[in-house]
Parts: C-alpha cells; structure tokens; sequence
C-alpha cells in the first residue's frame, strides 16, 4: 500500500499544479446606483478588478453612468471593461453578481422588479446552466423587513440557491467610499463569506459579518440611530459651553478625553473651526446629509416598532432634524447643522 501511495503523489501533484495555473473564469458585474457613495464605491470595484472582467453601470441619472464609464476608460492602471446599462435588469442580465447601492426601500424594489423581469424573458435552462449562482449584494440602507422581502423574491424567482440576495449596509460616507476605506455590516449566510468578502474589500477595508440576510441593517440602523443622538447632544453640549463663555476647542479638548467623547465631538465636532476636516468648517458642506440622517433615523423607528423596542428618544430626535431640515440655512446640509439650527456661535 506504501508504495501504491507514493507512486500516486507526483500524479497528484501535477493535478494539483495544472488546476492552480488553469485561467480564471471571467466574472461579470452589475452596479446599479450611483449617488455620491455608489459613484466612488463603482469606480473602486472596477480599478481593482481583473481587466478580463466586465462591469455594468446604471443610474436613473444616465449622465452619471456615462460620465463614469468615461473615467474608469480613462484609468492608466486599466481595471475591468466598463459598459454603461440601459435599465436595471439590462445591467443584472449577463452579470454573476449584482451590486445596488439605493436610497430607499421603494427603489431597491423597483430595481429588482426589474432585474427579476428581465430573468423571467430568460430561459430557464439558461439560467439553470451558469456556471456559479447569481449574487446580490445591497449595499442600500433599508428596513430589514423590505430587505428580506426582495431576498424572498429573488430565491422564488431563482430558486434552488441559483440566486442568493444578501445585504451589505456601509459606514464610513462619501470620504470613505472614495479612499475605499468603507467598513461593511454584512447579513448573509456563512457558506457565501468566502465569495463576498474578497468584492466588499474592493470598496472598503472592513467586513463585519452580522449574521443572517437583514442582520447587516440591524446593526446598521441601530448604529446610525445612536450617532443621530449623540450628534444632537453633541451640538447640544457645545453649544453650552460656548454661551458659558469657554473656548470650543478647549471644550472640545475636555470632551474628547472624557466620558463624552463620541464620533460627532471628536471627528464630525458641529462647530466650525474646531475640526479643520468637518463640514463645520466648510459651511456644513458635503458629509452625511441631513435628510440622509432623517430617512435614516425614520428607519430605525421603524424596524424598533417591528421588534417592539422602546425607542424613548426618537421622536423628540425626528422632531429635531426636521425642524433643522426645514430651514433654508441648514437644508441639505451635513447633520451637524443642527449646531446652527440651535443658533450656535459659528
């Protein structure tokens, strides 16, 4: 038996060379949403894929998607070849995995109507017949309950594992999308880590696997829910201690060795000057928007109802950023405006 095995090794060893050097299959690509986190997050993903491979852009804004594709055709360092789509179920066609980064539950369902409508004018021997499972990661911050309707509707339509919807809500803004710093909350099933991950890290430099499909917006949401309060206290307590006469960067100082230091105090601090690289000091201009803050934070409301956990803060919070929205003078502006909605000192 010795000898059997040893004369088998060098047949296996060059079974194991002629797989490791065989060519890789070509993969394709759909990334559908191209706001100013979605834009960067494309533009990433397309840099750092294999040039053999293809992606497929496509907005509602076509514009963008063309203007895009004119930059990623423009990159020295070459990338993936980039195509802009006509729809969003002409993008998801031909691709092995489908990237949506949207702004509302509304639009990742209108998308996937779509993307499903075109797989049902598909034979379904054909879809039967690809080589590896559909992918679809939303990197869209929603509910988790319309989160795992889609999931749902993408397993009726692409059935026995064929097509697999997970979600993949980001944290780290325009800023970080664009130096592909991004970190990832990740809701999908282990067997699938290996798969997504390596396409995650193309766009940012962190995956945090939450749990099951909708785990990632949980954790998402019940993030984002704390930062709209802590900003507002944060605003708050500045704004304090501004009246009382103390210099905002001394107080500023004080908070962030102490037990109030937080993300708004220390990086995103809502009073302007304190923090050379805040929108405070840029006239609120660009970071998280406040409506993004208040779609947001209605969100959690809303998955807190569905869970029945007590959210004794967020009406009063709602109340506060739209109130702040209202105002031309912080409308559409970084959430830290309501430092100004306060009448701060700016």
């Amino acid at each position: 038996m010795k000898d059997t095995a040893r004369l088998w090794r060098p047949a296996l060893r060059a079974q194991r060379r002629a797989f490791s050097s065989s060519s890789r299959r070509l993969d394709n690509y759909a990334f559908i949403g191209l706001g100013q986190m979605g834009y960067q997050m494309a533009r990433n993903l397309q840099a750092k894929l294999p040039p053999n491979d293809t992606i497929r852009v496509f907005d509602i804004n076509n514009a963008a998607a063309e203007k895009l594709v004119r930059e990623m055709k423009a990159q020295q360092a070459g990338g993936a070849v980039a195509q802009v789509a006509t729809s969003a179920g002409d993008a998801a066609r031909e691709a092995d995995t489908v990237i949506t980064c949207l702004p509302e539950p509304k639009h990742v369902k209108s998308a996937f109507e779509s993307i499903l409508a075109t797989y049902d004018a598909i034979q379904n021997g054909e879809l039967l017949s690809r080589p590896k499972p559909r992918l679809f990661i939303d990197c869209s911050t929603i509910d988790p309950t319309s989160s795992r309707e889609v999931a749902a509707a993408v397993s009726s339509a692409l059935p026995n594992r064929r097509g697999q919807f997970v979600d993949a809500p980001m944290s780290g803004g325009v800023v970080g999308a664009t130096a592909g710093t991004l970190t990832f909350m990740l809701g999908a099933p282990d067997c699938l880590l290996g798969r997504i991950e390596p396409i995650l890290l193309r766009m940012g430099k962190r995956v945090l696997h939450c749990g099951a499909q909708g785990a990632g917006l949980s954790a998402k949401l019940a993030n984002n829910y704390l930062l709209a309060i802590e900003n507002i206290a944060t605003a708050e307590a500045m704004n304090l201690g501004v009246k009382w006469g103390l210099d905002p960067k001394v107080l500023a100082s004080v908070i962030n060795v102490s037990t109030g230091r937080c993300w708004p105090s220390e990086v995103n601090n809502p009073v302007p000057g304190v923090v050379d690289t805040a929108p405070a000091s840029r006239d609120y201009a660009g970071g998280f928007g406040i409506g993004l803050m208040r779609k947001d934070l209605r969100l959690a409301m809303l998955a807190a109802k569905e869970a029945d956990a007590e959210l004794p803060l967020a009406d009063k919070a709602s109340e506060v950023y739209r109130a702040a929205e209202a105002e031309e003078r912080c409308k559409g502006r970084d959430f830290s405006v309501v430092y100004r909605w306060l009448d701060g000192k700016e």
